[in-house]
């Protein structure tokens, strides 16, 4: 066996540098297609719990392992508990318990429109839900800069004095 780790040949693969742009995006729009069809499977049927080696589960979705590795790397945040998938062989036993709150919204987080709009989620969540979700979400990235204090502003302390009388003063 190779030294490097499962998912550390994963990424070596997936992010290969000397691959041409248009090698990677084959390589991506693959992957995404796979992806799909494993995620369809998983929330065709949310409330059960998907477990075996990673071996196991490649063949249970006609993946090869480094394939499986891939889609276990991206999953992980959304597990209900998350797979040991730094220190990961074949034969580790995995789970693919999936939070359907959490999921859904690491895919929006991801972009993958592909993803959070499968009509599988129909049956999960309403759409209103739905919208709830992918709203949260994106409010969860949003930063958001609080009024800047004007120097004849009250003094927010609640002094009375004007900012620049008092905690202002040594700005």
């Amino acid at each position: 066996m190779s030294e490097k780790s499962l998912l550390d040949q994963w990424r070596s693969m997936a992010y290969d540098q000397t691959l041409s742009k248009d090698q990677l995006e084959k390589f991506w729009a693959n992957y995404f297609l796979i992806e799909k069809g494993i995620y369809e499977k998983l929330l065709a049927d949310p409330d059960t719990v998907v477990k075996g080696t990673v071996k196991e589960l490649a063949e249970k979705y006609g993946q090869d392992v480094m394939t499986m590795v891939g889609f276990l790397d991206g999953i992980n945040d959304s597990l209900v508990t998350p797979n040991p998938i730094e220190t990961m062989t074949e034969d580790t036993e995995v789970s693919l318990g999936f939070d359907k709150e959490s999921l859904y919204k690491n895919m929006v987080d991801a972009k993958a429109d592909w993803l959070y709009e499968l009509p599988q989620w129909d049956a999960i969540f309403d759409e209103e839900t739905r919208k709830r979700l992918y709203r949260e979400q994106k409010a969860s990235g949003t930063i958001r800069k609080p009024k800047k204090i004007g120097r004849n502003d009250p003094c927010p302390c609640g002094s009375g004095k004007k900012y620049k009388k008092c905690c202002g003063r040594n700005v």
